[in-house]
């Protein structure tokens, strides 16, 4: 753990993890506090994204669950007029920290944030629209499931877009069909990165990767234009 920097389609972003977190309850390590693979390929899907698809200039962007903040802050290269990365309080400092390491104070701000809880209502408030919301390597536990759909609920009633990376692993599954019957509908999007990209010293499978776009059923879905694999 110390000092990554990442080069996201020429974008440099220094990302500090810390291995010294550690859940105020169980006392085990948050794994959040540093870089994982999904957000890596979600950073550089954004990137692609930015260049054929979706315009980041002036939106407005949250990120749940978000760690150390790669994607969240990736938005804000990419031309984001403010994002909003939320996580639960043992992560805000690092990712405060991470905020300040890439001069980005001035449109990206970081929040507390418990899934399904009220805690940033007045935040949402104070937003207006949600253009966009980003989630990474979150789909571990089923159980949490109705508290993040909660969540979404009330960013989707803003208009938001939510776009979700996450590896593929036994429990994906378990959570995405949680989701589903919470009222979203999952397609799966073409990654678009290759077999394998590399980031420095990281080399990433992106076959065993996945993006999701949830979509609420209530909401138009226009995921067409986002070249859809499976729905």
């Amino acid at each position: 753990m110390g000092i990554r920097e990442f080069d996201i389609a020429g974008n440099r972003l220094v990302i500090h993890e810390l291995e010294d977190v550690c859940h105020p309850v169980t006392g085990r390590a948050l794994t959040g506090s540093w870089i994982w693979d999904s957000a890596l390929v979600l950073s550089h899907w954004l990137s692609n994204q930015s260049q054929t698809k979706f315009d980041f200039t002036g939106k407005t962007v949250v990120e749940l669950g978000a760690g150390a903040g790669l994607p969240g802050l990736t938005a804000a290269r990419l031309g984001a007029s403010r994002v909003i990365l939320t996580d639960i309080e043992p992560l805000v400092p690092g990712l405060k920290t991470n905020v300040e390491a890439n001069g980005l104070g001035d449109r990206v701000s970081v929040s507390q944030h418990v899934w399904g809880s009220d805690d940033f209502c007045s935040l949402l408030d104070e937003l207006g629209e949600v253009d966009l919301v980003l989630i990474s390597d979150v789909f571990f536990d089923a159980a949490e499931m109705e508290a993040l759909a909660k969540t979404l609920k009330r960013l989707c009633g803003k208009g938001a877009t939510v776009w979700a990376a996450s590896e593929l692993r036994s429990m994906t599954s378990d959570c995405l069909i949680e989701l589903a019957s919470e009222g979203f509908e999952i397609v799966e999007l073409a990654t678009q990165l290759g077999e394998d990209f590399s980031d420095n010293s990281t080399r990433v499978n992106s076959e065993v990767f996945a993006i999701f776009h949830l979509v609420p059923v209530n909401q138009e879905n226009d995921s067409e234009k986002w070249s859809p694999i499976i729905s």
